[in-house]
């Protein structure tokens, strides 16, 4: 096997765990943050997630319980996995991506807000009151919670990757 057929092979072998953990990882502290933020105002997990689903399915979802609870879940996580995916691609072609994972990341979780809160919601929300609370709130989740995550987890896989090419760079 050549050197370059061997590289494009241990990219692909390493992109699906690095996406998968990526995405799952960001998934669960999203949502879990969600729950937490929710809790205090008397929403409930299965509320958040209908609430996800309506996004998709519109207001009917808060009448389908568990069903669109599932849903809800299900999109939530579609979506945590096209950011970890979108940064892994990325990455691949800016490095700098993953030699600043932790800058990266920060930046990266602002994008994804920026996607969520001004081009997603305003979708299935069409009417948003703003605060400049929960928009504080909402920025720092996505940087800390969705964005670092994804870049550290990129660059863990990447590193492995890359010293294949590079003895030089630290593990």
């Amino acid at each position: 096997m050549s050197a370059s057929a061997s590289a494009v092979t241990t990219e692909r072998s390493q992109a699906f765990p690095a996406i998968g953990w990526a995405g799952l990882v960001a998934g669960v502290l999203d949502i879990s943050s969600a729950f937490a933020l929710s809790y205090p105002k008397g929403v409930g997990p299965i509320r958040v997630l209908q609430g996800v689903a309506a996004g998709l399915i519109g207001r009917e979802s808060m009448n389908g319980g568990l069903a669109t609870a599932g849903l809800g879940l299900a999109i939530h996580f579609f979506i945590a996995f096209v950011a970890a995916t979108v940064f892994y691609l990325a990455s691949r072609k800016l490095v700098f991506l993953t030699q600043n994972a932790v800058l990266a990341g920060l930046v990266y979780g602002v994008v994804v807000y920026g996607c969520m809160y001004w081009i997603v919601m305003p979708l299935a929300y069409p009417v948003v009151h703003p605060s400049l609370s929960r928009d504080l709130t909402a920025v720092c989740v996505h940087m800390l919670l969705i964005g670092l995550p994804i870049s550290l987890i990129v660059r863990r896989f990447s590193r492995s990757q890359l010293s294949t090419f590079n003895p030089q760079l630290p593990q």
